[in-house]
């Protein structure tokens, strides 16, 4: 099992990065949480994974916290009908403080509202997980660094946006209308959850 990845990071995009580490380079899937935490490509980038091997592919999922990967891997290990991909669509659409408070709270609006999750995966995730959070969760409070170019941040916002299941040209207005809605300033994440809720 790879526990972690320690190297440069050769490429990043919203869902995904490759990092180079003595010179082999990971692809490693990320959600939307974990890319506002990494630095310019070509620093040095620590992320912590889950391998998944499939008949197919053996593929590396990527996580900035110790948190994000413990949601990770109780969505895809305790709620049935939830896989890889929808579970990166719960990070990459909540924090992981909003969705321990939505699962305790027995919030399904809340978790439907979330891409990639309707109303019977949401009372699933509920009926499942509510016993399962308690303290195995240590939640961290996140800090969303500033992006470098406002442009930069609208592509990379769009590109999350197709990258789960939007069409261009509804990802760009929907990402548009988050801006005008939340301020140019706001992280990526924050936007793409802002335009993902307004598409409901």
């Amino acid at each position: 099992m790879i526990a972690f990845l320690r190297g440069q990071l050769a490429e990043a995009l919203p869902t995904q990065v490759v990092i180079d580490v003595n010179g082999v380079g990971y692809e490693v899937l990320i959600p939307l949480s974990s890319f506002d935490q990494l630095p310019a490509p070509g620093g040095e980038v620590t992320l912590l994974t889950h391998l998944a091997i499939r008949d197919d592919a053996h593929v590396l999922y990527g996580f900035s916290t110790e948190t994000e990967r413990d949601l990770f891997r109780q969505l895809i290990r305790h709620v049935s009908g939830i896989g890889p991909k929808i579970a990166l669509n719960v990070l990459s659409g909540t924090t992981p403080a909003s969705f321990r408070a939505a699962v305790t709270n027995g919030d399904v609006k809340a978790l439907s509202g979330i891409n990639g999750v309707g109303k019977k995966t949401a009372e699933r995730i509920v009926v499942e997980l509510k016993d399962k959070l308690g303290d195995e969760m240590v939640l961290e409070p996140g800090s969303q660094p500033a992006m470098g170019s406002e442009d930069q941040k609208t592509a990379d916002a769009i590109a999350a946006l197709e990258a789960l299941g939007s069409k261009p040209r509804d990802a760009q207005e929907a990402i548009r209308a988050a801006i005008a809605m939340l301020g140019p300033d706001k992280p990526v994440d924050e936007l793409v959850r802002a335009a993902l809720q307004k598409g409901k």
